[in-house]
């Protein structure tokens, strides 16, 4: 299996590069971004790209790849639905529709959240936006494509959230997370669970396209 990931230096994206790293079944790792990780593994390759609508450049490098971890997103605390769709909707599609063209065997994993729309017509600005995304992806001509929706997420293994006040939180919460995990499966979940689900998604495909908490929980067990 060759992954290429997207959002590799986020929280989740974190988790799944460390799952891939340490997966025998993955063989290889492209991460494009738009600044380094800083990890070192002879699996692991990286791209510096800072424009993800336009990836002809690196389009050679795109080649060849059997499924893409596109862990890429922000907050839309504070956003307009302009400037959210651009990021959310736009940038994902943009990605996506080169890939699919580029590796049409591919199977595409996509991160969204628990309580994204996908009747699109809801009140809430974040899942209405979420969910016209992952309508839009499933419409592509990849092998298979998967919406993953987790909830609350716990991070393992020195996996930070790169935002200062997200960290902070985590930190002073930590020993509230390992209760919840224990508690309520449904709502919560880890990177190092949500990283494992992709994997295997992608290596086993899945009943359903759209994953909540639990079948990722499930599947990343």
């Amino acid at each position: 299996m060759k992954v290429i990931l997207f959002g590799a230096t986020g929280m989740v994206g974190q988790g799944a590069l460390r799952e891939c790293l340490l997966d025998p079944d993955v063989e290889a790792v492209l991460v494009v971004g738009r600044s380094p990780t800083g990890q070192r593994d002879a699996k692991l390759r990286e791209i510096t790209h800072t424009d993800f609508f336009d990836l002809s450049a690196i389009a050679p490098d795109l080649t060849g790849y059997g499924a893409c971890l596109f862990c890429l997103g922000v907050s839309s605390l504070g956003m307009s639905e302009p400037d959210y769709r651009r990021i959310t909707y736009d940038i994902t599609l943009a990605v996506a529709n080169t890939l699919a063209r580029l590796n049409p065997g591919m199977t595409f994993v996509y991160v969204t959240g628990q309580s994204t729309d996908s009747t699109e017509q809801g009140s809430v600005m974040w899942a209405r936006v979420k969910g016209k995304t992952e309508n839009d992806l499933l419409k592509l001509p990849f092998k298979a494509a998967y919406m993953f929706r987790p909830g609350g997420i716990q991070p393992l293994h020195g996996v930070r959230s790169k935002t200062a006040w997200v960290q902070a939180i985590y930190t002073a919460t930590a020993p509230l997370w390992e209760l919840l995990v224990r508690i309520a499966p449904r709502y919560v979940t880890t990177t190092e669970k949500v990283g494992r689900a992709m994997i295997r998604v992608v290596r086993n495909g899945y009943s359903k396209p759209i994953l909540e908490t639990p079948d990722i929980n499930q599947v990343g067990a």
